[in-house]
């Protein structure tokens, strides 16, 4: 059976919920509107703001956050038509010229968050009386939270309009240069996730030929990323100078509404726990694969009882949706919409971009989810991931546009969550022995990558961008500092080879959102904490999980997690959802 047999038919999305085409009427005229109401807005309120009544102020919000969905809707629009095929030059021209005009129109509105900024608050909290102002409570405390950082007028629009010809002609040039890299193996020119996808491949040869492919190839290109890394590190560093953040990190923190402390609790627990999670586990993986050390091709290698099968889309449907639904009626329903529209593009495309994502768009719309889906068990847990996003994104929808959004920290709570429920429902459906061992090392592996992977990219980025401050770093050091992290991170079990010193280059959290990686482990380690409380007290977890969903970016991590008995800021927060992972560890060593 050829592999798209065995998958089935597979989703494409379908953007005309947003528009019929990048050259409709529609799409046009909400340009054109966003364009006249931008200078209407900013002709009746610019320099006045302070003088608003509190009626007028809450009003001046409520049409703010109209055209603020409506500026959204059409960015939307055309970042999902470029990640369809980020190597089309015409979608590719049609992204940037809306993405420009896109900036032009924000420009003329960035005043209004400026002035609002600026209010004594006293002066705000007298607003704050109307009461359609004083909804928009949570969108005011954390947009005044930057106000330390906030530079003046002129400044704020020059680094605001010159953004799309600096970082994001970059992420750009990173974005379409890795869509066309094409990598040789067995005479066949693969992409980047048709080759990463070979990685976890039953073949060792595949494997190891797909690995060398990669770091070929990458090397051959690294003088380039480096370039980015380096011009992206340094932009930051000029920004974060002007704009007074102690550290590299401080802004992520800032908008991600944890504080630096957590953070620093999180990564200490995470870097002390290397020993008895991913050192003991990839020797343990070793030992099932004969060999006294594993390559770092058999990483993410299948024990050798996995059938490996493929597992159809039809089929990966059911699971997550049976999952969901065995949890929350409501919740299922929710995910079921998006199996049953067009809100989900699955295939993997010549141009299509790389892993995965839920784009929430705007709440009067819905989300879209982005996937590669080539059968593997790794890949419905990725469904199941990016379909809790989507879920998450719905209910907070009536948050509205200003709020509805959550910080990094807490937007991988449902998605995190999702992937519990599907694994947890699937291997208490397993009666096989062999195949329950096999499901309990995968879900290990991918709570790995997720916990321990992702911290050892935060201290990769905290290392290179410390360092770029000092002057620009060479492709050959970069690679030195990722070498020395992820030898530090994964354990004296791994060999390395050369070209894995290029491997740093395809991670593309590192170029479109310096520092969001740590959410990863955050969340992990949160749903972790979250379901252990789940089976402790199941009466009445339901409703307050999906207020809590429901909350969107309304209420801080501390608020959210309240009900359920859990706070963050307790040392050992961390060490309960690290448990987890050991215990399943303990699991596999007694076998």
């Amino acid at each position: 059976m050829t592999e798209a047999a065995a998958l089935g038919p597979l989703p494409e999305w379908d953007l005309r919920d947003l528009y019929p085409g990048p050259e409709s009427d529609a799409f046009r005229a909400d340009l054109a509107a966003a364009k006249a109401e931008a200078e209407t807005f900013a002709k009746a309120h610019k320099g006045r703001v302070e003088a608003l009544a509190a009626a007028d102020f809450g009003r001046a919000i409520r049409d703010y956050e109209r055209q603020t969905e409506r500026l959204g809707r059409l960015s939307s629009y055309a970042q999902l038509l470029h990640a369809g095929n980020v190597s089309d030059p015409a979608i590719g021209r049609f992204f940037q010229n809306t993405m420009e005009a896109i900036n032009a129109v924000s420009s003329e509105l960035l005043f209004f968050t400026l002035e609002i900024n600026r209010l004594a608050d006293d002066r705000l909290e007298a607003k704050l009386a109307d009461a359609a102002a004083a909804r928009y409570r949570p969108w005011l405390r954390d947009l005044r939270a930057f106000r330390p950082h906030q530079l003046a007028d002129d400044l704020e629009r020059i680094l605001h309009e010159k953004e799309v010809a600096g970082r994001a002609a970059w992420v750009r040039l990173f974005d379409e240069t890795m869509a066309a890299l094409r990598f040789p193996i067995e005479g066949r020119a693969l992409t980047a996730e048709q080759t990463l996808h070979l990685l976890s491949d039953k073949d060792e040869a595949k494997r190891r030929a797909a690995a060398k492919a990669l770091g070929a190839v990458f090397g051959d290109n690294i003088r380039l990323f480096a370039m980015i890394a380096n011009t992206l590190a340094k932009d930051k560093e000029i920004e974060d100078r002007w704009r007074k953040f102690p550290s590299p990190e401080a802004s992520r923190h800032l908008s991600n509404q944890v504080e630096p402390e957590v953070v620093a609790a999180l990564v200490k627990a995470v870097r002390d726990s290397y020993p008895k999670l991913s050192h003991r586990y990839y020797a343990l993986k070793a030992r099932w694969l004969g060999k006294e050390r594993l390559d770092y091709w058999d990483r993410n290698a299948p024990l050798p009882e996995d059938d490996d099968r493929k597992i159809g889309w039809a089929e990966a449907r059911r699971i997550v949706l049976d999952a969901y639904g065995a949890f929350s009626g409501e919740l299922a329903g929710i995910g079921r919409r998006f199996f049953d529209s067009p809100w989900i593009d699955a295939p993997v495309r010549p141009g299509k971009a790389g892993g995965a994502f839920a784009h929430s768009t705007v709440p009067s719309v819905h989300p879209y989810l982005m996937l590669n889906y080539q059968g593997k068990a790794r890949d419905v847990m990725t469904l199941a991931h990016e379909l809790g996003h989507g879920v998450h994104q719905v209910l907070a929808a009536g948050q509205g546009a200003l709020m509805a959004d959550t910080p990094l920290t807490l937007a991988e709570t449902a998605s995190v969550f999702g992937e519990q429920l599907t694994f947890r429902a699937l291997l208490e459906g397993e009666r096989d022995p062999r195949r329950k061992r096999v499901m309990l090392a995968g879900k290990v592996e991918d709570m790995l990558n997720t916990v321990v992977r992702q911290v050892a990219f935060y201290e990769f980025e905290s290392r290179l961008h410390a360092e770029r401050r000092q002057g620009e770093l060479t492709a050959e050091r970069i690679g030195e500092i990722w070498l020395a992290v992820q030898t530090e991170s994964l354990g004296p079990a791994l060999r390395f080879e050369d070209e894995y010193r290029c491997y740093w280059a395809y991670i593309p959290h590192f170029v479109h959102s310096p520092f969001y990686v740590y959410a990863y482990a955050f969340g992990d380690c949160l749903v972790n904490a979250l379901y252990g409380a789940y089976l402790d007290r199941p009466q009445g977890f339901e409703a307050k999980y999906l207020d809590m969903l429901r909350a969107g970016g309304t209420l801080r991590h501390r608020e959210l997690l309240r009900p359920f008995g859990l706070d963050a800021a307790d040392p050992g927060f961390w060490a309960r959802g690290l448990g987890v992972i050991a215990d399943f560890i303990d699991q596999l060593e007694r076998g």
